[in-house]
C-alpha cells in the first residue's frame, strides 16, 4: 500500500495513514508534543541519533514517553541540520498487519539529504516500536559525534 492508493475509513491502514501523514509534520515542525502524541506510553525508538543528541545515553534505544520527549525537545535544539530537507515521495509500505515503513532518500530534488528509512511497528493506532535505519550519507553526518563518544 502506498500514500497514493485510498485508505479505508478507520482500521490499521488509516492508522498507517495518519501516522505517515502526522510524524512527518510534527517532526519537520519539530513538534515534540504532537510527536509523542503518535507513540504509545511504553513505546521503543532506536536510532544512532540518540547517541548524537543526548548525552547521557549509552545506547541507540529510547524507552517510554519521558525518554522520547527529552530526544524530541534535544533534538529539535541539536539535530544536525545541514541535510534535513524532509523531502520523500510520499509512498509508504505496510505488511497490512502491524508494520509501517518509509523512506526520505537521499537524492532530494535541491540535493543530497540524511538518507533514512523510518520503519515503525503500530499497534491500537500508535506506533509501539520505531526504528530508524540511517544510510550512508547520514551516518557520514553524525559519524563525528558518535567518534567522539567513543561508541
Amino acid at each position: 500500500m502506498n500514500a497514493h492508493d485510498q485508505a479505508p475509513p478507520g482500521g490499521f491502514l488509516a492508522d498507517c495513514a495518519r501516522i505517515h501523514r502526522d510524524w512527518h509534520v510534527c517532526a519537520k515542525a519539530r513538534d515534540a508534543e504532537g510527536l509523542l502524541a503518535l507513540y504509545a506510553e511504553d513505546a521503543v525508538l532506536e536510532s544512532p541519533l540518540v547517541l548524537a543528541i543526548l548525552d547521557d545515553k549509552t545506547d541507540g534505544i529510547l524507552r517510554g514517553r519521558a525518554e522520547l520527549r527529552h530526544f524530541f525537545d534535544e533534538g529539535a535544539k541539536r539535530r544536525p541540520n545541514d541535510l534535513v530537507r524532509w523531502h520523500r515521495t510520499g509512498e509508504w509500505l505496510t505488511d497490512g498487519r502491524h508494520r509501517l515503513i518509509w523512506e526520505y532518500p537521499r537524492a532530494a530534488p535541491d540535493g543530497d539529504q540524511v538518507d533514512l528509512v523510518e520503519a515503525m511497528d503500530i499497534a491500537d493506532g500508535l506506533i509501539r516500536w520505531h526504528r530508524i535505519y540511517w544510510g550512508w550519507k547520514g551516518c557520514a553526518l553524525i559519524a563525528p559525534a558518535l567518534a567522539r563518544k567513543g561508541t
